[in-house]
């Protein structure tokens, strides 16, 4: 049976991933959707040639669809009766009750068993682990309300873990504070190429544009 990585480019999800090849010794699939117009990811608007550098380097074909957020479930079920139907799907939620509900409830749908490696775990944990096994991450879009895009473009790493905990900010980014892109880790052949453009405004974030 089929096994996917619901896949962002981010930490979580990378360490997600991490967990799942140890505990099932495989992953055939990461799953990203992309805007309606299949430019953009939805998750971190990235990019579809970022997305594919990282599934080349980690050696796991990337699938992607495209929707609107009125199509988004229908697209997902779509994925899942087409590529994992009966099988099995990794997700990197840490503690957020109604993504984790949705995500039970879709997969149910199409007789997939969902894996959350990463829930119920404390969230400065995570990120610690995430450093700690070696993985490199930037961090390319923040919140606008926050007023700390000075950290736009700068490496995870554990003085920053500290500084946010002092500026009051969720040092997972679970709600969204934060995205980062992971570019090299224990999962990667070798680095992940990409440049920094300039900032860019949308949807409520600052973001770096990542080519």
């Amino acid at each position: 049976m089929s096994i996917f990585c619901s896949w962002s480019g981010g930490k979580d999800s990378t360490l997600a991933l991490w967990h799942g090849l140890k505990m099932f010794g495989k992953v055939d699939y990461l799953f990203t959707m992309f805007s309606e117009d299949g430019i953009h990811s939805r998750a971190h608007g990235l990019t579809k040639e970022l997305l594919q550098r990282q599934s080349s380097s980690i050696g796991i074909p990337l699938i992607t669809k495209s929707s609107s957020w009125e199509q988004y479930e229908n697209k997902f079920l779509e994925f899942l009766k087409e590529s994992v139907n009966g099988g099995t799907g990794i997700f990197g939620d840490i503690d957020l009750e109604g993504h984790k509900e949705w995500v039970e409830n879709i997969c149910r749908a199409q007789n997939v068993t969902a894996v959350e490696p990463l829930w119920g775990r404390k969230r400065e944990e995570v990120i610690k682990e995430f450093l700690d096994l070696g993985f490199k991450a930037k961090i390319i879009s923040i919140k606008k309300e926050l007023n700390i895009e000075k950290y736009l473009g700068i490496d995870l790493n554990y003085n920053l873990i500290e500084e946010f905990k002092n500026l009051g900010i969720d040092i997972s980014g679970e709600n969204g504070e934060y995205h980062t892109f992971v570019y090299a880790g224990p999962l990667f052949k070798g680095e992940v190429r990409f440049e920094v453009g300039e900032i860019i405004e949308r949807e409520g974030v600052y973001a770096l544009s990542l080519r």
